[in-house]
């Protein structure tokens, strides 16, 4: 997979899992595959001091409904824990809000129209195939299509949002009445793809295009190395993405990263037990998040 698409895919699931389940025309499309149920084990982190605990945990923003993971050290450490920390933390009225502000192209051509003939046609061929009428993209920004197209195949194969870690964690806190924080707002999120240049969404969307049918071994890599507790082949894959193109990975990975370490030194020095979750991916190899609380100070040990 070409290393834009690779980066962005594995970031791009976070914010598609938002847009799918508020945008019309992205509803589950054909008939879902099942699998047996698998048992997974995924790497969990602690940092303490006297008295304050934080646990670190990374999440897949989309997974199959047979995957179990919420067990074990993973449960324990959040029943333990008085809040849940998420990336975000949207409403519908909120995310259609910022989607309509920072999606739409008010004043540019159609989409298709910013793609050359080929690009276009395979463009349009693979929303025949999805089931997306040709039409809902065209008033968007080619970001908008390109987090949403990374995303909409994984559903007919059985990956689903709402089973994704982030909303299990977030429906189980509210359930037992656990507060809900949020690191960045809806606006802050969908603005880092929005704030790319109009050339690199429209590289990423040509990418996206041309790599879809082999979203379901990314995907799957990407849940296998989180499900076995690999977080160091999650960095080596993300090594690899991040070479040819510094600068977005400063502006979606480590420049996050760098602010979400600082927000986990400031809660340290409140009392309490916190359960923070966050993309897995900022979670592994060089600039993660527990990197930068180790250069803080801060020990920062898995659990076993």
């Amino acid at each position: 997979m070409p290393v834009l698409t690779r980066f962005l895919t594995r970031l791009a699931t976070g914010f598609a899992a938002i847009l799918l389940l508020t945008s019309p025309g992205f509803a589950p499309i054909g008939a879902r595959t099942v699998t047996k149920e698998t048992l997974a084990k995924p790497a969990l982190w602690v940092v303490r001091d006297k008295d304050t605990t934080l646990y670190l945990f990374g999440t897949i923003h989309v997974l199959r409904r047979e995957v179990r993971w919420f067990h074990g050290p993973v449960r324990a450490a959040f029943d333990q824990s008085s809040a849940l920390v998420l990336e975000t933390v949207p409403t519908d009225t909120e995310v259609a809000k910022t989607t309509a502000r920072l999606a739409i192209d008010a004043n540019g051509p159609p989409l298709s129209e910013k793609l050359d003939a080929a690009t276009r046609a395979r463009y349009f061929a693979l929303l025949d195939r999805l089931g997306i009428p040709r039409a809902h993209l065209e008033p968007f920004h080619p970001w908008f299509a390109a987090v949403s197209l990374s995303i909409a195949p994984l559903e007919k194969l059985g990956y689903d949002p709402d089973a994704g870690v982030d909303e299990v964690l977030k429906n189980t806190a509210t359930t037992k009445g656990k507060p809900v924080l949020a690191l960045e707002s809806v606006d802050e999120q969908l603005g880092f793809f929005a704030g790319l240049p109009e050339a690199t969404q429209v590289r990423f969307l040509t990418a996206t295009i041309a790599e879809a049918e082999k979203a379901e071994a990314e995907i799957a890599r990407m849940v296998s190395e989180w499900s076995a507790g690999r977080p160091g082949a999650l960095a080596d894959d993300m090594n690899d993405s991040l070479k040819d193109m510094p600068e977005i990975a400063e502006a979606l990975l480590y420049q996050r990263n760098r602010n979400w370490a600082t927000w986990i030194a400031h809660r340290m020095a409140q009392p309490g037990t916190v359960f923070v979750a966050v993309g897995a991916g900022h979670l592994a190899g060089k600039g993660s998040v527990q990197e930068l609380l180790a250069a803080k100070g801060l020990t920062v040990k898995r659990v076993e």
